[in-house]
């Protein structure tokens, strides 16, 4: 199985690798492919370039077994959709069972993206959930609740014996990091180690990053 980790990473800090590495011993994954995103769909472009986003991904993740980037958003042009990553995924990899990592927020509005409905045809999507949290804040969003309903797998080993369409839930150790609070300490002049590895907090220096 091939873990399908998008997003922003601007920039990639622990948070996103604890998460992750977790994922990938709890569902015995091959792969977990990192996707920078290159004109994100939900949220402000990024203030680090692709390229630079891309060189602290694979900074963060070069020494780990199973970890690696995967630029094909970076080089597609125009808006990173999922759905898109997910059919040139599928061209790539036929036989392999994908599953789309997602935190819980992301989930929550997840019938706002484009194609959300073929997602599920390509891709399992495993959630990441903070421990003590509940179902409460999907059943806010009715559409997604209702498809949580009909699609989630009773055990992550269903994963394997389906190839896309399952939603499993897992817990996830909570980090209270994010590359927002990283990216306001890095322009107070504040050190960020122990936020991010170093590896990519001396990249941030050496690149003046986010000041």
């Amino acid at each position: 199985m091939i873990g399908v980790f998008g997003g922003t990473f601007d920039p990639v800090h622990i948070g996103h690798l604890r998460v992750a590495l977790e994922i990938q011993q709890v569902l015995g994954l091959e792969q977990v492919r990192f996707i920078p995103c290159a004109i994100p769909p939900h949220r402000a472009a990024a203030q680090a370039t692709a390229a630079q986003r891309a060189a602290m991904l694979q900074a963060a993740i070069t020494h780990q077994a199973g970890f690696m980037l995967d630029s094909r958003e970076v080089d597609r042009a125009g808006v990173s959709y999922t759905v898109d990553t997910l059919q040139s995924l599928r061209q790539e990899f036929p036989q392999s069972r994908l599953c789309l990592m997602l935190g819980l927020d992301a989930f929550s509005a997840f019938d706002t993206w484009y194609r959300y409905q073929d997602v599920l045809a390509l891709a399992h999507i495993v959630v990441m959930q903070r421990p003590g949290s509940s179902l409460g804040q999907l059943q806010a969003h009715p559409a997604v609740y209702n498809l949580y309903q009909q699609h989630r797998a009773d055990e992550p080993q269903g994963l394997r014996q389906h190839r896309a369409g399952l939603i499993w839930l897992q817990t996830v150790t909570p980090l209270a990091v994010s590359s927002t609070l990283i990216r306001k300490l890095q322009a107070q002049g504040q050190d960020i180690r122990y936020l991010v590895v170093d590896p990519v907090r001396a990249y941030i220096h050496q690149h003046k990053l986010y000041c």
